[in-house]
C-alpha cells in the first residue's frame, strides 16, 4: 500500500512541477489575496484535492479492489486517498480561508463518492484546511514554510483523519483494521509529498524573484539608454526613440508614446492603422493621465481599436510625469491578455518610475544651465559700466585738444561695444574674435594712460579658432591696469602671452606693478574682492565664467613675480567651433 500511494503521489507532484511552469499559475503565486485570488486558489487546490482522491484506492476487507476511483463506491468500502495534501498545501500558502475552501471542494467529492467514513473524509478535508492555515499564520514572515517544517506539518492531517474515523465508527472492526493498515503509509506519503510540493512551489517563486531582478536590471540599462533620446529636443524625436528602444528590449508586440492629445511614435505590429498623430480615445488612457496611475487593458475593447484585423489584445499604459502631472503615456501592447504576466506590470511600474526620474533630471539640468547662463550674463554685464563713462570723459577731452584721435578712439569703443553686446547671444567665441576685442581695448586704455603704459601683446595664428568666453581678456588687463599699476607713473607695462601647447591655449597676463597682497592673492578670483574703488569683481567673473563654460581645468593660476609685479594665467582647450559639431 506505501508503495501504491508513493506511486500515485509521484504522478500528482509530477502534476504539479507541471503546474508550477504555466506563466499563469507562477503569477497567482505572486498576487496579493483579494477575493478573486483566493477564490482562483481555493479552486485549484480544490481540484488538485479530487485528483488526489481519484488516484486514491478503494479497500474491501483488507484487500486493495481498485487502484482508480471514477465512480461511487459501496458502502462496505473504504476509499484511502492523497486529497489532504492539496488541502494542506493550500492552508500553508493561502491560509485558513483558502485552506477551508479547497477542503469543502475536495470533502464535497469525496462525500458523494460514498462508502465508509465518507462522512468523516469531508470533515476531515475541511478541518485540516483550517487548522493548517491557522497554523501558517506561525510562519507569517517566511515567504514560503520551509520543506522541514511542512514535512513536521504535515504528520498531524493523516492522524486527524484516522481519528475522526475512529469516532464515527467506533465499533466497527472493519474500520479499526483498516486504520492499522493505512495510518502509517498515509502519514509517511502524505508528509513527504507536502515537504516536496511546498519545495516546488518555492522553487517557483524563487525563480520568479530571480526574473524580477533581471526585468530590474533591464529596466535600469533601459533608462540610462534613455537618456539621449530625453535630451532631445523635439518631443517626436524624443518619443520616436523611446518608442524604438523598448520595442527593441522589451518582449512585447507594439509600443506607443503619447502626449496628452495625440500619438508621437508608434512601433511594432499594427503600425499599419495605428498611426503617430491619431488622438487619444482610450478611456483608459484619459483615467491615466488624470490620475497618474498605471493601467491594463485585458481586452481588445479597452485598447479601442476598431480594425477587423488588429493582433494587439491587450496592453499596460504607463505614466510619465512631469510636476506632479501626467505629461506623457507608454504603451506596450501585446497579443494576448495572458502575456500580461506580475512581473511584466511591475516592470512597467518601475520603467515608468526610472523614466520619470530620468525625465526629471535632464529638466532640472537644462533649468541649471539656464540659470548658470544667467548668472554669467549679469557677471558679464558688471564688468563694462565704469570704463564705458572712462572713455566718453576721454574722447570728450580729446575731440578739444586732438580730434582725429577722438575720432578713432570713438570707432574703437563702437568695436569694443558691439562685441559686448554679442555676449547676450553666445556663451563662446573664437580667440581670434577675442583678442581683436582686446585690441580695441588696449588702444583705448593706451591712449588714456599716454606715456606711462606699455602693453605688448602679439597675438599668433596657429589657434586663433579655439573656444574661449566672451569678454575674458580684457577684464584681466583691466585689473592689471586698475589695480597693479595704480601708482605707477611711468614705465608700467603689461604682457599678453599666448602660446600653443599640445592640446590646449596657454594664455598668462603679466605687469610689472605693485603685485596682490598677502591677504588679497589667496583670494583672487575665487571670490568678488571689494576695493575702495568699487568692483574688484573683474578676477572672480573671469574666473566663474571660465570654470562655468570650459570646466575646473580652466580656471585661473595668480602669483606675485618675483621680480615685482603679477601674473594671472590659464589654460583653455585647443577644440574650435567646427571639431566641436561634430
Amino acid at each position: 500500500m506505501t508503495y501504491i500511494l508513493v506511486q500515485r503521489l509521484g504522478l500528482l507532484l509530477i502534476l504539479a512541477f507541471l503546474m508550477t511552469r504555466i506563466p499563469s499559475f507562477r503569477s497567482l503565486l505572486d498576487r496579493e489575496m483579494d477575493t478573486r485570488t483566493v477564490i482562483l486558489h481555493a479552486v485549484i487546490y480544490g481540484l488538485f484535492g479530487i485528483a488526489g482522491t481519484i488516484s486514491g484506492i478503494v479497500i474491501e476487507n483488507g484487500n486493495i479492489v481498485s487502484q482508480f476511483i471514477l465512480f461511487p463506491v459501496q458502502d462496505h468500502q473504504l476509499v484511502v486517498s492523497s486529497s489532504l495534501v492539496a488541502i494542506v498545501i493550500a492552508g500553508l500558502l493561502g491560509g485558513p480561508v483558502v485552506g477551508m475552501g479547497a477542503g469543502l471542494i475536495g470533502g464535497i467529492h469525496l462525500f458523494y463518492l460514498g462508502g465508509l467514513g465518507n462522512t468523516a473524509g469531508c470533515i476531515v478535508n475541511i478541518l485540516t484546511g483550517l487548522l493548517v492555515g491557522m497554523t501558517a499564520r506561525f510562519f507569517s514572515n517566511d515567504r514560503v514554510i520551509s520543506p522541514l517544517k511542512a514535512l513536521f506539518i504535515g504528520i498531524f492531517p493523516p492522524i486527524l483523519q484516522m481519528g475522526i474515523l475512529l469516532i464515527f465508527h467506533p465499533h466497527d472492526d472493519f474500520i479499526k483494521e483498516a486504520v492499522d493498515q493505512i495510518s502509517l503509509p498515509l502519514v509517511f506519503s502524505n508528509s513527504v509529498a507536502i515537504a516536496i510540493f511546498t519545495a516546488m512551489i518555492a522553487a517557483a517563486i524563487n525563480e520568479q524573484e530571480r526574473e524580477a531582478a533581471l526585468e530590474t536590471r533591464r529596466a535600469l540599462m533601459i533608462a540610462e539608454d534613455a537618456l539621449p533620446h530625453l535630451k532631445k529636443e523635439s518631443q517626436f524625436e524624443m518619443a520616436q526613440g523611446i518608442a524604438e528602444l523598448l520595442f527593441k528590449r522589451l518582449k512585447v508586440a507594439a509600443v506607443s508614446v503619447s502626449n496628452r492629445e495625440q500619438v508621437l511614435a508608434y512601433v511594432g505590429l499594427g503600425a499599419d492603422h495605428h498611426k503617430p498623430g491619431d488622438p487619444l480615445q482610450t478611456r483608459l488612457s484619459h483615467e491615466v493621465i488624470q490620475t497618474g496611475a498605471l493601467k491594463v487593458a485585458y481586452s481588445q475593447d479597452q485598447i479601442y481599436c476598431k480594425h477587423e484585423k488588429c493582433p494587439l489584445q491587450a496592453a499596460i499604459i504607463v505614466p510619465i510625469l512631469e510636476s506632479n502631472e501626467t505629461s506623457k503615456l507608454i504603451k506596450l501592447y501585446f497579443r494576448k491578455s495572458q502575456h500580461i504576466r506580475s512581473v511584466e506590470i511591475v516592470l512597467a511600474q518601475g520603467l515608468g518610475k526610472l523614466l520619470t526620474n530620468q525625465l526629471a533630471v535632464v529638466q532640472s539640468e537644462k533649468l541649471q544651465t539656464l540659470i548658470r547662463d544667467a548668472e554669467l550674463r549679469n557677471l558679464e554685464a558688471q564688468i563694462n559700466p565704469h570704463f564705458l563713462f572712462n572713455t566718453l570723459h576721454l574722447i570728450a577731452t580729446l575731440f578739444r585738444t586732438d580730434p582725429e584721435k577722438a575720432r578713432r578712439i570713438t570707432v574703437q569703443l563702437g568695436s569694443f561695444m558691439r562685441f559686448n553686446l554679442r555676449l547676450a547671444s553666445t556663451s563662446l567665441v573664437e580667440l581670434e574674435k577675442e583678442c581683436e576685442h582686446l585690441q580695441s581695448y588696449i588702444e583705448i586704455i593706451q591712449t588714456r594712460f599716454f606715456g606711462r603704459l606699455t602693453i605688448c601683446f602679439s597675438p599668433i595664428d596657429e589657434c586663433k579658432e579655439a573656444l574661449i568666453p566672451p569678454s575674458t581678456l580684457q577684464p584681466l588687463v583691466e585689473n592689471s591696469v586698475q589695480h597693479g599699476l595704480e601708482n605707477v607713473m611711468e614705465g608700467g607695462k603689461i604682457d599678453i602671452e599666448i602660446k600653443r601647447k599640445a592640446d590646449s591655449v596657454y594664455i598668462a597676463v603679466r605687469d610689472n606693478g605693485r603685485g596682490f597682497s598677502k591677504k588679497s592673492i589667496s583670494l583672487a578670483g575665487r571670490f568678488p574682492i571689494e576695493s575702495e574703488r568699487g568692483g574688484g569683481t573683474g578676477l572672480y567673473n573671469v574666473n566663474q565664467r571660465l570654470i562655468g563654460m570650459l570646466g575646473e581645468q580652466s580656471r585661473l593660476h595668480i602669483r606675485n613675480l618675483p621680480s615685482g609685479g603679477s601674473e594671472v594665467h590659464f589654460e583653455i582647450p585647443n577644440i574650435h567651433a567646427g571639431r566641436k559639431a561634430t
